[in-house]
């Protein structure tokens, strides 16, 4: 075994692959210890909030405020409100109510501005204008009001005795605090999703119940593989046409088309991670059987198995001792393809709708589904799809990294 190991490890490509699946094991060990939340908690009254760092305004408020003097501090004020997207949706409206394009500097904040409110009518109908864009234009409108002022902003309260209306205090626009010393801060490195949940903490969890259902598959999947392509390979005659004659039926109907058939005759209320699996691993098994079965028809001539049976030792002894060592690196291989395999299908599957309960737990496919289904893709909301899709692309290629390094090692053809 340690020589083993220490061959193991020799391979670059194994080692790679070893690493980037470990990495991500670790990270989905070790984040719910540091991050307890439900993966499927909804925090946020909203969709797709950006990336970032969230600071309670209300606490903020009360956090001891600091005068900082920055002089682009204007600027990004009003680059944050104003996009160069804005500025030109705003020459598109002003242009169709009647100004001429030559008039109207978008560099220009302040003439831009002065054009806008003086001419700006959210009750005009302007042709060709759509509802969702006229909503759009209101939206702005009331975003960039008093963008350039330079007043602070007051702080009032009703009192309790006169009902009036009363200013308690002002906040200059070169007032910081510092983010430190605010009570409520949440950090969002991947946002959240369309229903307002972290995608970070439901990717942790998705991941590892992927790798789950990937397992499971592949652990059924290559049992069964194994056990009808050894019995299928030795005893062959009868045994082996009927063996083979239902693998090829299996070989006929494509795999996934089979997967999805099953998958829908299940029903949605019955579908859980691990029924999701063992169907997947059902589906399987054909390409394993007949890998296996090839092998043990090289093998079960050789002089060794032929010793074997001269002995009067029993099929099953002869195949367990003789056979299945010499194929052992094989089925190794075969086992780590069919995880990978088994991650793939439910990711496919549940695109489909055809995965997992939605209200249960989170897999990387119905992330990507939840994604498709809101437009996250056609409305820019890369964090909702893109980590999903990254993280799939991890574990299939660090699984192909180690299975390519392995038959480095074990086939003497590839070996440099």
């Amino acid at each position: 075994m340690k020589l083993f190991i220490q061959q193991t490890f020799r391979s670059g490509k194994f080692t790679i692959g070893f690493s980037i699946l470990a990495a991500i094991l670790l990270v989905v060990i070790f984040y719910p210890l540091l991050i307890p939340d439900p993966p499927l908690q909804i925090i946020g009254q909203g969709t797709f909030f950006r990336p970032g760092i969230y600071v309670n305004v209300y606490d903020s408020i009360g956090a001891p405020q600091h005068i900082l003097n920055l002089e682009d501090a204007a600027a990004k004020r009003i680059a944050s409100r104003l996009s160069d997207e804005d500025r030109v949706a705003m020459q598109e409206w002003l242009v169709a109510a009647g100004i001429h394009i030559e008039e109207i500097e978008i560099e220009n904040t302040e003439k831009l501005l002065d054009q806008w409110f003086s001419t700006y009518d959210p009750t005009q109908n302007v042709p060709g204008m759509t509802n969702a864009k006229r909503n759009y234009y209101i939206r702005l409108n009331r975003s960039i009001q008093g963008l350039l002022s330079t007043d602070s902003a007051i702080l009032a309260a009703v009192n309790a005795e006169t009902g009036v209306l009363e200013e308690r205090s002002t906040v200059p626009q070169s007032t910081y605090v510092n983010v430190n010393q605010v009570a409520n801060v949440r950090i969002l490195p991947l946002g959240t999703d369309n229903f307002g949940r972290d995608v970070l903490t439901q990717l942790v969890a998705a991941t590892r119940v992927s790798l789950q259902i990937g397992l499971v598959a592949g652990l059924i999947a290559t049992l069964i593989g194994l056990v009808l392509g050894l019995v299928s390979g030795y005893v062959g005659g009868l045994v082996d046409d009927g063996i083979m004659f239902v693998t090829n039926l299996f070989t006929v109907i494509p795999s996934f088309v089979l997967l999805i058939l099953i998958s829908f005759s299940i029903g949605q209320d019955q579908r859980g991670a691990f029924t999701v699996a063992t169907v997947i691993g059902f589906t399987s098994w054909v390409w394993t059987a007949r890998a296996v079965r090839s092998q043990v028809i090289s093998l079960r001539n050789r002089d060794h198995v032929n010793l074997s049976k001269l002995s009067g030792h029993s099929i099953f002894h002869i195949i367990l001792k003789d056979i299945l060592p010499y194929i052992a690196s094989y089925v190794v291989m075969a086992f780590i393809l069919q995880i990978s395999s088994g991650i793939l299908a439910e990711a496919g599957l549940s695109i489909l709708g055809l995965g997992p309960r939605t209200t249960d737990v989170p897999t990387l496919g119905l992330m990507m589904n939840w994604a498709m289904i809101y437009q996250a893709h056609i409305l820019g909301k890369w964090w909702a799809y893109f980590p999903v899709i990254l993280t799939i692309a991890l574990i299939t290629f660090s699984m192909n990294l180690m299975n390519t390094g392995l038959d480095q090692i074990f086939n003497p053809a590839l070996r440099d």
